[in-house]
């Protein structure tokens, strides 16, 4: 215990005289929950809208009214022709355009029907489905008050028999920032872990440190533990920190146990920690770590399932998600963090990932073996 309270002493000082590393210990949470919560979001905030009215009606101008009463529906201008909307569209200077055809209230008086076009930008899908969605709704409920009053009948409402009352489960406010900033603090705790410990253990090579330390008697799991374990607790400080800002700055509900989270997180370090100090192994310079955990952080992230469900994706994507660690360490933060989730609701994610760590933290413990 005395050598690894020593190799813990050097690591802590070496940390800790680095200028670059405070910075990023206290600096990067920061960023990243005052940034990226804002930023990365889906929702739907603001449509600019162009309409092409050639009815120039009472009809088509109370159609209008009806799209500029919502807050999210922004109306840029009228233009005289659909040719002068799509160039908007291609300028992105609109997301939508509304053509009103010049006979729509003649039509429905006579024939009891009319058609409307929709342009829609359609560079982003999900956005372009959820304009499409909100428009054709806006008109759906217009075109049946607009039957009921030229009918002589009351404007229309839902039936009386049935009562909807909505209820949103864990995240009642449909507050995206809710939903978003444990993703980004799964993130924030993966790049402390994978990074620094594969960056620090290829600075003593870079240095020329590691032959010393290789002659010494040190044993490799003295060793092993003390290039882990500094930056598992500044992880775990991290995500800590990280916590608290989201529960300060967003009102971030936390439901379940924090002792239970951080025991998970602890688990998830492991795996993380293992994974950097195995490329630290491999790689000969900083340059090399940098470049080689950005590989697998990009793949890990966009498949961990921050921004898209992961049962959307195909299924062979599934099944290699079984050895993504942030995918485990994502359902753990939602889960415990937003719902409530106790330890035997995330039971597979524990063992999934104790295996990740077993793995992963034996490849590192190989590999250094051979180049010691």
């Amino acid at each position: 215990m005395r050598t690894i309270k020593y190799i813990l002493q050097k690591e802590f000082r070496q940390i800790f005289r680095n200028r670059t590393m405070l910075p990023m210990i206290f600096g990067v949470p920061l960023l990243q929950m005052l940034v990226l919560v804002f930023a990365a979001t889906f929702d739907m905030k603001k449509i600019d809208m162009v309409v092409v009215d050639k009815d120039l009606s009472e009809t088509s101008r109370e159609l209008i009214a009806k799209f500029d009463g919502i807050p999210f529906f922004h109306l840029e201008t009228a233009v005289p022709d659909e040719t002068f909307g799509e160039e908007m569209l291609l300028t992105d200077d609109a997301d939508v355009v509304l053509v009103i055809p010049p006979s729509l209230e003649r039509n429905l008086v006579r024939d009891d029907k009319a058609q409307i076009q929709l342009l829609v930008n359609a560079i982003d899908g999900n956005t372009a489905q959820l304009i499409f969605s909100y428009s054709a709704q806006i008109i759906g409920n217009f075109n049946k008050n607009l039957v009921a009053e030229w009918k002589g009948l009351p404007k229309f409402t839902p039936p009386t028999e049935i009562a909807i009352t909505e209820n949103y489960w864990y995240n009642s406010e449909l507050d995206y920032k809710w939903y978003m900033a444990p993703g980004i603090l799964a993130i924030l705790v993966t790049i402390i872990g994978m990074f620094m410990s594969g960056m620090n253990l290829v600075r003593e090579k870079e240095v020329g440190t590691i032959e010393q330390l290789n002659v010494t008697p040190v044993k490799k799991y003295q060793f092993i533990i003390g290039k882990l374990v500094p930056f598992w607790l500044i992880a775990l400080f991290d995500l800590a920190f990280g916590l608290f800002i989201a529960w300060l700055v967003f009102d971030l509900p936390i439901v379940g146990s924090l002792w239970l989270l951080f025991g998970l997180a602890s688990v998830y370090l492991i795996s993380v920690l293992g994974l950097g100090l195995f490329i630290s192994t491999v790689s000969d310079t900083q340059q090399q770590v940098m470049f080689i955990s950005f590989f697998f952080m990009m793949i890990f992230i966009l498949m961990g399932g921050i921004f898209t469900p992961v049962e959307s994706m195909p299924h062979w994507a599934q099944m290699l998600d079984r050895a993504n660690p942030i995918y485990y360490f994502m359902r753990i933060m939602r889960h415990v963090v937003l719902k409530g989730s106790g330890f035997f609701d995330l039971l597979e994610e524990f063992v999934s990932l104790l295996v990740l760590g077993t793995i992963f933290l034996s490849l590192a413990i190989w590999r250094y073996r051979k180049t010691a």
